[in-house]
């Protein structure tokens, strides 16, 4: 059996920017593990499978898999996945309901002279804040020293929205370029709160990347060590949350643009709305543009 996959470009306008991710259109019959081993040939952080949804008045059921493990909820997969089923379909979708462990994800698609370029989802679950890390702590998973990270904020902290990340501030600019994974201190200090990864941002924007609001990175255990993720839509809106919870705005919306993956060559541009009402968190939102890079078909050994 032909199976089409496409790859795309998430989180920028332009090739060989972003996130790089992989659908796979045909993921009916696939096994967990199948999909496990394709997640692991394609070597993307991660891979989206797109299968009949199990509720007819949605539009797919995805699942999501990093070549290490499944996810119920990541940001860009959702995006790339909802911009890639739109640029193939007939129908001009205003917006399409994706069914993930998590829950219901709404992917509004982005249209520009009625050609897709891109989409933002609806964060699934409501801001989740799952517990509390000291700056020490923080500081060794990424190699930096407590003076590198900034509290006056907020404390380092176990946020999500659908998947949970520790979510940091930095000081400096010149800190998050500094920063690098310490495979000893992630594996004596995390999972805690269920984050098995570390996503930093600092506020110190440079001349040149003036149009963010943010610049961050994030680390992960990967398949062969320890990955740095260029685009992290799910960490992202989960941290806008948090942010736009701490804010003493108590009616409207956050808006906030961040640059992520600067540090590896990848820039991927994100940008993240929360919505207030009376002081409370209404909808969080992550979006940005696409790129389609490839397209092809794979079979299986052992299917016809």
């Amino acid at each position: 059996m032909q199976r089409r996959y496409v790859t795309v470009d998430v989180f920028t306008d332009r090739a060989f920017g972003g996130n790089q991710l992989a659908v796979v259109l045909d993921a009916e019959g696939l096994s967990t593990a199948q999909m496990r081993s394709i997640a692991t040939e394609f070597n993307y952080s991660e891979t989206t499978f797109v299968l009949r949804p199990q509720n007819p008045g949605h539009d797919a059921e995805v699942r999501i898999f990093t070549p290490v493990r499944e996810l119920p909820f990541a940001g860009h997969p959702n995006v790339g996945t909802g911009f890639v089923l739109a640029r193939r379909s007939n129908e001009p979708w205003p917006r399409l309901l994706f069914e993930e462990k998590a829950g219901i994800v709404p992917v509004e698609i982005w249209r520009e002279q009625g050609k897709v370029i891109g989409a933002e989802l609806t964060a699934p679950q409501p801001l989740a804040r799952l517990a509390k890390l000291s700056a020490a702590e923080v500081a060794a998973c990424i190699s930096l020293t407590a003076d590198d990270i900034r509290t006056d904020r907020h404390e380092p902290e176990v946020v999500g929205v659908g998947t949970p990340f520790v979510v940091a501030e930095l000081h400096s600019r010149d800190a998050l370029r500094r920063a690098r994974s310490d495979a000893a201190a992630f594996g004596r200090i995390l999972p805690r709160g269920g984050a098995f990864a570390v996503y930093f941002y600092t506020r110190d924007i440079s001349s040149a990347e003036a149009g963010c609001d943010l610049q961050a990175r994030m680390f992960m255990p990967g398949a062969s060590g320890f990955a740095e993720d260029p685009a992290t839509g799910s960490a992202t809106v989960a941290a806008a949350a948090l942010l736009a919870e701490l804010d003493p705005l108590r009616d409207g919306e956050l808006k906030l643009t961040v640059g992520q993956g600067f540090d590896m060559g990848r820039p991927s541009i994100l940008r993240t709305t929360v919505e207030k009402e009376g002081g409370a968190l209404l909808d969080a939102y992550v979006g940005g543009h696409c790129v389609q890079m490839m397209e092809g078909t794979f079979e299986l050994a052992g299917e016809g």
